[in-house]
């Protein structure tokens, strides 16, 4: 190979004896020192044997860091929203020397990275409560966020508010802050990407400026607000209680399951589609109470009922059971039954909710001789509820010793249409 001035995070094209490729320069990988490893501009990595490469000519000089602070001007004419940062692609930055990510710290990188963003609001507050990957969150950091979150909602200077968040748990979170927030006065909205923002496929600037209007609409509700297809024309924003993440890698990973989303929001516009709350000008006060002591368990065929002791015996509380079809588990007919052991484990104190595999659809109690022996055991059948949302939701309800210990109160709270968890009509 001959010499070169390129250095990591310089532009180049590598040639090799059949082919060129451009790209950025990485550093090689420790102990590697015999790779030459390219970024293209698709977002993949290419590694090459330094015999195999011919030249390596230099396009551009990386740009150096700037010095001073870098701030997003307020403007008077613009209304300010609050941003509260937890982790997750959104909230990383890519690293032109080593190829990998690594969290935004400042408010100043969060203004380089998403300049189109304070083009149409200011952000005048950033909370950065934990940088998390979202298979990491558990129900104290949803309390942490839903706090800071109730903090912005009595701030008369804020109209709104964005929470950025790792996509894999974000209808967790989503569902969690729907119970744990309830009537919000101002909107809510939870905003994520599947790709950096280095590549050019990112998804992260367009679902950023769809959540700043989400963020000062009069839409005041818990929402979350990503692309709506692969392309990128538009967003919706999502009801916290009825959505799913659907894909493990499509811009458009999550979708709205048994209803509609509030809007689909343009970078210039809102079209709404459902109705929504407009509640306004009150002072607010989250319900973070939460039972951890709660598992969701899925069904499948042959599963051996005694998985429902091993909780019991555990000193769990609640366990929602994600059951096939119409809310089926091995019965009457089953060399496993489940039908003795759950009926034990209400008698114990646990409190069993049913919802489907299903995407989309509802249980019914009613409609064969094994389910109505199913709940004839106590079991509450959770309607169109999303089996996430039942599992946050049951240890929202348990969370309140007042509820938890009576079991037709549980029932009761389970059944009620709190923050929009149940469709009278199904869509999808």
């Amino acid at each position: 190979m001959n010499k070169t001035n390129a250095q990591p995070g310089d532009l180049v094209e590598i040639s090799l004896v059949k082919n060129n490729y451009k790209g950025i320069l990485l550093e090689s990988p420790e102990g590697e020192k015999g790779i030459v490893l390219l970024k293209l501009a698709s977002g993949y990595n290419l590694g090459f044997h330094k015999k195999d490469i011919l030249s390596v000519d230099l396009i551009k000089k990386a740009e150096g860091k700037k010095e001073g602070k870098l701030e997003a001007k307020k403007q008077k004419d613009k209304p300010n929203i609050a941003m509260i940062m937890t982790g997750g692609t959104i909230a990383n930055k890519y690293d032109p020397k080593t190829g990998a990510v690594s969290p935004l710290t400042s408010s100043e990188e969060l203004f380089q990275f998403y300049p189109e963003l304070f083009g149409l609001v200011n952000v005048v507050k950033i909370e950065t409560p934990f940088l998390k990957a979202s298979e990491d969150m558990d129900s104290k950091d949803w309390k942490k966020i839903a706090s800071l979150t109730a903090k912005f909602l009595n701030d008369s200077n804020i109209s709104g508010i964005i929470i950025t968040h790792g996509t894999d748990t974000l209808h967790y979170t989503a569902a969690a802050l729907s119970f744990f927030l309830g009537e919000v006065n101002k909107p809510v909205v939870l905003t994520y990407s599947q790709r950096s923002s280095d590549r050019p496929s990112s998804d992260a600037d367009l679902n950023l400026r769809c959540s700043a209007l989400a963020a000062i609409s009069d839409i005041t509700e818990v929402m979350l607000v990503g692309h709506a297809s692969t392309n990128d024309d538009f967003c919706y924003a999502m009801p916290g209680t009825k959505v799913r993440k659907l894909h493990s890698s499509r811009r458009d990973a999550f979708k709205v399951v048994n209803a509609n989303p509030f809007a689909r929001i343009y970078p210039d516009r809102i079209e709404l589609v459902a109705a929504h709350r407009t509640n306004k000008n009150k002072k607010f006060k989250a319900d973070i109470k939460f039972e951890e002591k709660i598992a969701l368990v899925k069904v499948y065929p042959g599963q051996d009922p005694d998985i429902l002791d091993y909780y019991r015996r555990k000193g769990y509380k609640g366990i929602v059971i994600e059951a096939t079809g119409l809310g089926h588990v091995p019965a009457l007919t089953s060399r496993k039954s489940w039908i003795s052991s759950i009926k034990r484990i209400i008698s114990k104190g646990i409190s069993v909710c049913i919802t489907t595999q299903c995407i989309f659809g509802r249980v019914n109690p009613y409609v064969y001789s094994n389910l109505r022996a199913l709940n004839k055991t106590g079991a509450v059948f959770l309607e169109d509820m999303l089996a996430e949302t039942a599992f946050v939701k049951l240890g929202w309800v348990l969370g309140h010793k007042e509820w938890a210990r009576n079991k037709e109160e549980v029932r009761k709270k389970m059944l009620e249409n709190i923050s929009g968890e149940f469709s009278d009509r199904l869509q999808g």
